[in-house]
């Protein structure tokens, strides 16, 4: 049956059928492949862009980094140095002349055209067919002004100023996320705090209960202890919120997703203040970002007084020029007519001129009249003349000029524009001193806070120890039966408040440290 050739036919069949329906799986393949490549390559990295990673370690250093690389805001302010750096260049390229070019094409329909109160058929011109002209120039004009040559440096004093408002907002944003982190650490103290709070009083509460079943306290006792560890529950949540609220804001800050988890890693620690005011006073005249913002808007400002008397320049105005024409007829029968009747008259002209050499009484030679004829070959450059659109132009001359202008009266605009850009200048000058002023008694009065929440530390660490004690005595004497609660919850309201105390001034030592560094410009911790 093998030898059967329908076997064989059937046979083929089958394997062409396989062939092409495995040759079409592979093809299904390589696009579902192709397209996971694509999707993987387009969607991937999009994400792996808009959303930055947060260290589970994070230290303040870190914070800082990734805010300055991803706060939406900061990136908003830099946005304006390279406009800044745009209005530098154009600035200067405003003294290069400048070239232009043009081109055009139009079409003018066959008709009777009218040239004042004639027509053209009235001046001879009549049965003028269509027409197509094209035509380009090409020019160059230079203006050279006072103003155009102190644009640059205009350009470049407000580059400056713009760059010290970046500055100034990173620092503002560096000021923000290090408040940020410190709230942070200030709220894990606190939770630590409700926490022991919150492990007392359960230790209370049994101590209570042991109490009261062998008899030695009374219902009221254990009442109270229930309250107390109430009272601390409470605590623990409104300080877990607060944790919570806290962390949201640093994440804001940094400007990235606010889902991310981490553990603060950077601890800070008090150190004795023995800053010198006139130290932190010189240091702040040099590098506070403020004051560095105010001197770069005065030399602009500056600058700005200068391009005010520049109007009283006179300005130069050169400029110089080509072009070029093609005019084609859509048929060159009236061209050739007008050629035609132009040989006739010059005929006729010619054979009358011959007539009269011959009544001389000295007869002249005859002209040859024939040379007016319109042969074969001149109608053939007739249309060759005609095929110029729409390249082949025609120049017309060149041209140039140069104008001088001298502006004598312009209704006094411009000394109102000098007033107004001195009385600028001199507002800047009295902001810069009255900020001068500002940050001498911003670091005074900054320097003795500081140094007042750092004794206020030492005494509440001293406290501590004196509650710590009062609290175990407390705790001993409700034990043995010689206090009942309530001497034990005054100790214990004394130590949480003492914990509290303690962990406020700490930080209140690094909030107003770290105010007293944006205000100087540069860091005065001990690392």
């Amino acid at each position: 049956g093998c030898n059967n050739p329908s076997f064989i036919t059937i046979f083929t069949a089958h394997i062409r059928t396989d062939l092409l329906y495995w040759r079409f799986l592979l093809v299904m393949k390589f696009f579902q492949k192709s397209l996971v490549f694509c999707l993987f390559i387009c969607v991937i990295p999009v994400q792996s862009e808009s959303q930055t990673q947060v260290p589970y370690n994070l230290s303040l250093a870190q914070a800082i980094e990734i805010a300055q690389n991803n706060n939406p805001a900061i990136h908003s302010v830099r946005n304006d140095e390279n406009i800044a750096d745009w209005a530098v260049k154009s600035a200067y390229g405003s003294l290069i002349p400048n070239a232009t070019t043009s081109g055009g094409a139009n079409w003018q329909g066959s008709g009777e055209q009218q040239f004042g109160s004639l027509t053209a058929g009235q001046l001879g011109f009549a049965n003028q067919p269509s027409y197509l002209f094209s035509s380009y120039s090409v020019g160059l004009n230079y203006n050279i002004s006072g103003a155009a040559l102190m644009a640059p440096g205009q350009a470049k004093a407000n580059r400056e100023a713009t760059r010290a408002q970046v500055a100034q907002a990173e620092t503002t944003l560096v000021l923000e996320v290090t408040q940020s982190y410190i709230e942070v650490l200030r709220q894990i103290e606190q939770s630590r705090v409700s926490e022991q709070q919150l492990d007392r009083a359960r230790f209370n509460l049994e101590l209570a209960r042991a109490r009261f079943e062998v008899g030695t306290a009374t219902a009221v006792d254990v009442a109270q202890a229930e309250v107390a560890l109430g009272r601390a529950e409470v605590s623990v949540l409104q300080v877990e919120n607060s944790l919570s609220n806290a962390r949201i804001r640093l994440l804001q800050k940094m400007g990235v997703a606010l889902d991310n988890d981490f553990i603060t890693t950077t601890q800070f620690s008090l150190s004795i203040p023995n800053w010198n005011s006139e130290e932190l006073y010189d240091l702040g005249i040099q590098q506070n970002p403020n004051l560095q913002s105010l001197r770069a808007t005065r030399s602009s400002a500056s600058y700005t007084v200068k391009m005010a008397k520049s109007t009283y320049f006179p300005t130069v105005s050169m400029r110089a020029g080509l072009s070029g024409f093609t005019r084609q007829a859509s048929n060159v029968d009236f061209a050739i007519g007008s050629a035609e009747a132009q040989a006739a008259s010059a005929t006729q002209s010619c054979l009358q001129t011959n007539i009269l050499y011959a009544r001389l009484s000295n007869p002249l030679p005859a002209r040859d009249c024939s040379v007016f004829a319109i042969t074969d070959g001149i109608t053939e450059q007739i249309r060759l003349d005609n095929q110029q659109f729409p390249f082949n132009f025609t120049s017309q001359p060149a041209s140039a000029g140069i104008t001088v202008s001298l502006p004598i009266f312009q209704g006094l605009n411009r000394n109102r524009q000098v007033a107004e850009a001195n009385v600028q200048l001199e507002d800047l000058d009295l902001n810069l001193k009255e900020q001068e002023l500002a940050l001498r008694a911003d670091i005074e009065t900054t320097l003795a806070t500081i140094q007042t929440a750092y004794q206020s530390a030492l005494i509440d660490e001293r406290n501590q120890i004196v509650v710590d004690e009062q609290l175990r005595l407390a705790r001993e004497r409700f034990s043995e039966g010689l206090a009942d609660f309530l001497e034990l919850l005054e100790a214990e309201t004394l130590k949480v408040e003492a914990d509290r105390a303690q962990v406020e001034a700490i930080f209140a030592y690094h909030d107003f440290l770290t105010n007293l560094e944006a205000v100087v410009g540069t860091s005065l911790r001990i690392e």
